[in-house]
Parts: C-alpha cells; structure tokens; sequence
C-alpha cells in the first residue's frame, strides 16, 4: 500500500522533473529550430526520449551514480568528484552553446547553405542533446534520490513527467520558434542554468528557485508586451477602414 508519504513524494518528485525537464525541451527547442521542418518533431521526441532512457539508467545505476560523490583531487581547496565534473563540463558547455546562438541571433547571420548542413546537423543535434541529458539526467537523479529513496515512486515520477512534457513540447517549441525575443529568453535562461551547473560542480549552490523566479517574472513581462503589440495592431486594423470610407465619403 502507499502510504501518504509515498503519494506526496511522488508528486512533489513529478512536479520537480516537469521543472527540471523544461531545461531539457528549451535545449531541444532551440537545437530542433536548426531542422528541416520535417525532421523537427522526429528530433524533438527522440531528444525526450533520450531523456527519459538516460533518467531510468542512471536510476539503476545508483551504486555507481553515488561513488561519483567521491572527491576525486581538490583545487583551492574544493574537493572535486565526478559528479562535480560531469555538471562543470555540462555547465560550461550551456554557457558556450547559449553563448554562440545568442551571438547568432543578435547579429543575424545567414544560413545560406544550412540545407546542404541537414544530414550532418541531425547527427551534431542528437550528439548534443545526448550529452546535455546526461549532465541534467545525474543532476535530476540526484536530486530525486536527496528526496525519496523509494526507486520504483522514482520511476514512475520520471515516466509521468515525460509524458507531460511529450504533450506540451510540441506547443513550446513551435511558442519559441515563432517568437524570436522569447528565443532569446530561452537562451538566457539556458545560459543561467549553465552558470548554476558550474556553481554547483564548484559546490557554491544558488538556489534554482531565484533563477526560475526571475526567467518566469522577464517570460511574464514579455507576454504582456507581445499582447500590448497584438491589441495595438488590431486597434491599427479596426481604425484603418473607417479612416479610409471617411475619406472615401469626402
């Protein structure tokens, strides 16, 4: 029977991954935007998938997941495992990606032969998306196993969540696609969790509460101003015939 501690854990786990997995889609998102459009939904269902097998492998691996807890050597005096590693490496490589495609979209380059790229960039995209799952995969896992030492409560979190994420990515991907200052948004939000990957591998931890606090409160701010834009356009196109029979009455 579960008990009433199981069943809140169980939620509180699943509500974490959806979180936690909002990273992952964003990532995906922005690396699936690169696609031929008809490669686009193959690559960002087989990117969450990938999530979800590497989520589950490491929840049977947790003999080896918690020996990545042992320091390994120290630098100034900070004892390094490979946990640690693994989130410095993840991190610095968001910081870099998110670094690049925010330099790509403020200056607008043009991909005058990203057609011809498409095979190789299928590869390079599922490459990178395997990478960056296994960095945020341990960092979930970890997490997880701090909360309820309970596998199978674990398991079926992580499956319920994916699900969720599986419905709801098509609609945040195609939201990101379409507007490119949420792009944006999305990159700083990747580029902040890269530093938070890095603080944490340097065991300097930020709550992620503050950083999720503050993407929601600048996602917020530009929801308001992209729907201020549609009802002064609509205004614009309400006022523009009336304006022109007037004219046309004189």
């Amino acid at each position: 029977m579960f008990s009433t501690e199981l069943i809140i854990a169980f939620f509180t786990l699943t509500l974490l991954e959806i979180v936690l997995g909002i990273d992952n889609i964003i990532f995906i998102a922005i690396l699936a935007g690169k696609l031929p459009k008809d490669k686009q939904n193959f690559a960002r269902q087989l990117g969450i998938s990938l999530a979800v097998v590497s989520r589950i492998g490491l929840l049977f691996s947790l003999s080896w997941v918690l020996k990545l807890k042992e320091p390994l050597f120290t630098i100034l005096e900070t004892s390094i495992s490979g946990k640690d590693l693994v989130l410095i490496t993840g991190g610095l490589f968001l910081i870099g990606k998110a670094t690049y495609e925010i330099h790509h979209k403020v200056t607008v380059v043009h991909e005058a032969h990203k057609d011809g790229k498409a095979p190789a960039s299928l590869f390079w995209m599922l490459a990178q998306v395997i990478a960056i799952d296994v960095v945020f995969s341990l960092d979930s896992v970890i997490t997880a196993v701090g909360i309820t030492d309970n596998i199978p409560v674990i398991v079926a979190a992580v499956i319920v969540s994916v699900i969720v994420m599986l419905i709801f990515s098509g609609a945040i991907v195609r939201f990101v696609d379409e507007h490119p200052a949420i792009k944006l948004l999305a990159l700083s939000f990747l580029l902040l969790i890269g530093v938070l990957l890095v603080g944490e591998g340097f065991h300097h931890k930020i709550p992620k509460g503050y950083v999720y606090f503050a993407m929601a409160f600048s996602l917020g701010i530009e929801l308001l101003q992209m729907w201020q834009e549609s009802n002064v356009r609509k205004a614009h196109h309400t006022t523009k015939p009336s304006s022109e029979a007037t004219t046309t009455g004189h």
